[in-house]
């Protein structure tokens, strides 16, 4: 046994002071905590219960975990980590106080100023930080990117704010102001975001105009609050050099639920995203009265909407439809198959649910359904037709269409007809 190995508890004590200098997580561990794989009762220098795991932003230990391994082996055990594009340096050691045995653990961010030198060794970090860094961020707007998700936290079990975001009329922003235009908007929505969340927090761009806001460790008012604020600042920000490009974004939240994968969390939010897409610059989380209502089955909120598109080659009968559904829906028209998929195309996601006419000249409603199948697989149809023929139905349902609603139909049949389709959409 070295003399710096076994020491007194006073010499120990005073050596964790001369630690705490120099790294920025100093921990003293027990071998019974190290022993039985759980740190919950670990308690850190000053005392107080911590897992070191949560420094990692994980749910469980490290496979490689040196403290463990300093422990079996009854010596100093180093390796790198990489966190958020900064790589620490972790040192374990094992040393006896009183004769009882412990592990000591500290952590430190490398800095570059320290790790280069002649042998080499800067290629290495280069490798480690530089090529992992340009690996995991977005070019455009220099956050985390696709990949980092998939790799680093789609599959992590961990308690938090999940939250979709995405910018309203996005391809309307390219198509009319430019493309220079649409990346700034971008970049405006990102810095606004970034201003109004945590150091801890993660902004994920999920590509195009979406993006994944993870919230580790945070109660579900104050995430709705937090949401609601940054709907809220990114409305009030004008684009700079385009005065008239008005921004918004629609947001869904979710909190995880602990044993569940952010991956699964993402889904839900997703939906409550696409929701809030109906009536824009809206967001929509899990306790939210407008979502209760409408999972219970109960009237549409008046500020939530959905969006309709209805496809009908008869001006009348487009007519008559948008007069009976204005009142409870947000309504877009196309007179044709080629009309419904350029609307489709500008609208996307915000168009909740399609009634297709089945007979149209041209590109008719089987042609243009199949069309919208293999570029919208997500997208809701529902056909409309006096031709209820089984085989027409059958037909309709082997393209994709999700429902059948057959003319003549009052008021009240159509209606009631609509509720059905949404409540089979969100089964």
């Amino acid at each position: 046994m070295t003399n710096d190995t076994a020491m007194t508890k006073q010499e120990s004590e005073v050596m964790i002071e001369q630690l705490k200098k120099v790294f920025e997580v100093v921990r003293l561990l027990d071998v019974d905590t190290l022993e039985m794989g759980n740190l919950k009762g670990v308690e850190d220098v000053d005392g107080f219960p911590c897992k070191c795991y949560d420094f990692w932003k994980k749910g469980t230990r490290c496979k490689n975990c040196t403290s463990r391994e300093a422990l079996q082996k009854k010596e100093k055990v180093l390796k790198l980590e990489y966190l958020n594009s900064n790589i620490y340096q972790v040192i374990s050691k094992y040393i006896e106080i009183d004769g009882k045995p412990y592990v000591i653990e500290l952590i430190n961010a490398m800095k570059s100023d320290a790790i280069m030198d002649d042998d080499g060794r800067t290629e290495l970090i280069k490798q480690l930080s530089g090529y992992n860094r340009e690996l995991y961020t977005d070019a455009l707007t220099g956050i985390y990117n696709r990949r980092y998700y998939e790799e680093r936290i789609k599959n992590s079990d961990m308690t938090a704010g999940i939250a979709m975001i995405d910018l309203d009329d996005f391809k309307i922003y390219n198509d009319t102001f430019g493309h220079d235009a649409g990346d700034l908007a971008l970049t405006t929505v990102v810095g606004i975001v970034k201003a109004n969340v945590r150091r801890t927090d993660m902004l994920i761009r999920m590509g195009g105009d979406e993006f994944l806001l993870v919230m580790p460790d945070i109660t579900d008012q104050i995430f709705a609050d937090k949401l609601k604020q940054i709907q809220e600042k990114i409305h009030d920000t004008k684009v700079p050099g385009y005065s008239q490009l008005r921004l918004s974004v629609s947001i869904g939240g979710v909190l995880s639920a602990p044993g569940s994968t952010v991956e699964n969390a993402i889904h839900k939010a997703d939906q409550f995203m696409y929701q809030a897409k109906t009536c824009k610059n809206m967001v929509v989380t899990e306790h939210d009265e407008e979502v209760q209502d409408k999972a219970e089955g109960g009237e549409t909120s008046k500020t939530y909407k959905y969006r309709i598109l209805i496809v009908d080659d008869s001006e009348m009968n487009r007519a008559i439809l948008s007069e009976i559904l204005s009142e409870e829906y947000d309504i877009v028209e196309a007179d044709s198959g080629e009309s419904c998929i350029d609307k489709l195309r500008q609208y996307e996601r915000e168009i909740s649910l399609v009634l297709l006419d089945i007979v149209m000249p041209g590109m008719d409603g089987l042609e243009t359904c199949k069309k919208l199948r293999e570029h919208y697989p997500e997208a809701n149809i529902f056909m409309v037709s006096s031709m209820a023929y089984d085989d027409m139905i059958d037909r309709a349902a082997a393209l994709g269409a999700k429902g059948f609603l057959f003319k003549p139909f009052t008021r009240e049949t159509l209606l009631e007809g609509l509720k059905g389709a949404f409540k089979a959409i969100h089964m």
